[in-house]
């Protein structure tokens, strides 16, 4: 990997970005340590070219890893003033599950809404999905602010139908 003299100093990077992102010392030499032994394990196969960078990924990665298995458990976790954007910065994609589980959602909502009229479904989209106030629907489509009301709550209802156990 590298000499003495240069590890040192990309422990010491990798340490100083883990306490930045809220880790004790003690938690980032840890971490370190664990990367720099996934590095070892990935070197037995593959060539590295920059192991300096691959160790600051994993040891980032390991650290959005342990912050998810705490928040998961209810276990406390401790940032020093650091926000949760901070630390989670590296990391700002939905996750894969989060993405699938939007998208049967999203379908589900789609077929709820299949037995509604054409008017009420676009009523309610108008209100949901676009964020317009019922005055304002009401003007678009040249109608009462109730008659409004009623076909949101038409359409409320079939979406709490279609949604029924899922």
């Amino acid at each position: 990997m590298a000499t003495v003299k240069d590890l040192r100093a990309v422990f010491s990077r990798v340490k100083s970005a883990l306490m930045h992102r809220g880790f004790t010392s003690d938690d980032a030499d840890d971490l370190a340590q664990e990367a720099y032994l996934k590095l070892i394990c990935y070197e037995l196969d593959h060539t590295v070219a920059k192991p300096d960078a691959f160790l600051m990924r994993t040891a980032l990665n390991l650290g959005i890893d342990a912050y998810r298995m705490q928040r998961t458990r209810g276990e406390p976790v401790l940032l020093e003033d650091m926000t949760l954007d901070d630390l989670l910065q590296a990391d700002s994609a939905p996750t894969t599950e989060a993405t699938v589980l939007a998208k049967e959602r999203l379908a589900r909502l789609a077929e709820s809404l299949v037995d509604v009229s054409e008017l009420t479904r676009r009523i309610y989209l108008a209100h949901r999905m676009e964020g317009l106030r019922y005055q304002e629907i009401a003007r678009r489509f040249g109608m009462s602010v109730s008659a409004v009301e009623k076909h949101v709550a038409k359409a409320t209802i079939a979406v709490m139908q279609g949604m029924e156990g899922w």
